[in-house]
């Protein structure tokens, strides 16, 4: 069983000694290991079962780091770090030759962030090395917002999960890449289009590739509970076709009054996508473990935050939306 544990400079033992150690940040748990190390990054990619095309993102402390794994950064780029570092922010840039192939994916650029969470960053204080690390999960499935959720998947498997309480932002950072000083949005994430927008002017959207991914996250099929789960704009007409079905109801702000439900989750009572996005995945993770026939999800206002649920939940859904009524059984 891996330890939970608020012991900075055990977890930055283990990171020294090659080890991985799950650590908090704003938006999801990490599971970390020193970017340098072949060892712990291939320790990342085989807990995790994650494949060695898809590129980790890599953790810094300061923004001088930047250049230390990054080379030929855009104007736009310098500037959303300078606007938007420590936060919820990944930005994809040309990887200076010292930067491992393996954690890029192959790729010639690395995706970059500086968490917003005081454990973690007085973590990197304590270590010389920056870290790569993914969501603490096994690939695919619903990403942990708590130490609680770590260990319950991985056990003996890690040695340690530094507990930084429940992430804020509850879901992964957006991620922004840039090819001939234009910007590109390769995740929806914590920080809005708009906000990003706001400081660089239009961005391109570009979230969704299966093959040789340039960041993380772009895969059509993730995010997912082992439950089936359907995204529907109508909860009730969709669900009137199941009577026999155990059912559970992710939604936004109200409960339903709906007969042969066994669970609701509302994940906002005061409709605030913010809030929403903090507990959406503690909520899918509570409603996977209630051995449901399936969970249907309401979708979300398709504005702000909103964009980033409904991607989430889009690409945890069992099937397409088009062909949910031959999919249920």
């Amino acid at each position: 069983m891996a330890i939970i544990s608020k012991d900075i400079f055990k977890a930055a033992d283990i990171l020294n000694h090659e080890g991985v150690v799950a650590i908090p940040t704003e938006t999801v748990y990490g599971l970390a290991g020193n970017i340098y190390s072949k060892k712990a990054i291939n320790k990342i990619f085989e807990i995790k079962q994650r494949p060695l095309f898809n590129p980790l993102i890599v953790h810094i402390k300061s923004l001088e780091q930047l250049d230390e794994l990054a080379k030929d950064i855009p104007a736009k780029a310098r500037l959303l770090a300078n606007t938007f570092f420590p936060g919820s922010l990944t930005l994809v840039l040309k990887k200076q030759s010292s930067v491992p192939d393996l954690v890029t994916g192959g790729n010639d650029t690395v995706a970059i962030r500086m968490p917003n969470h005081a454990t973690t960053l007085a973590l990197l204080e304590q270590i010389n090395f920056p870290l790569a690390a993914p969501s603490a999960n096994p690939f695919g499935c619903i990403s942990p917002t708590s130490a609680w959720h770590v260990e319950s998947y991985f056990k003996n498997k890690i040695p340690m999960v530094l507990d930084g309480g429940n992430c804020k932002n509850g879901i992964e950072s957006t991620i922004i890449g840039f090819k001939n000083d234009e910007a590109f949005l390769y995740r929806l994430g914590s920080v809005t289009i708009e906000e990003i927008e706001h400081v660089i002017g239009e961005i391109h959207i570009k979230n969704k590739k299966e093959n040789n991914p340039e960041a993380p996250g772009m895969m059509s099929r993730h995010y997912a509970p082992s439950t089936k789960i359907f995204l529907v704009s109508d909860v009730a007409q969709f669900i009137k076709a199941y009577p026999e079905k155990k059912i559970g109801l992710l939604l936004f702000s109200k409960k339903n009054n709906l007969d042969g439900v066994n669970h609701q989750e509302v994940v906002s009572n005061k409709r605030d996508l913010k809030e929403a996005a903090s507990n959406l995945y503690a909520a899918m993770y509570r409603l996977d473990k209630m051995n449901l026939d399936f969970i249907v999800a309401e979708r979300f206002p398709d504005s702000g935050l909103g964009k980033a649920i409904n991607d989430r939940l889009e690409r945890a859904c069992y099937v397409n939306p088009s062909t949910l009524n031959e999919n249920v059984e």
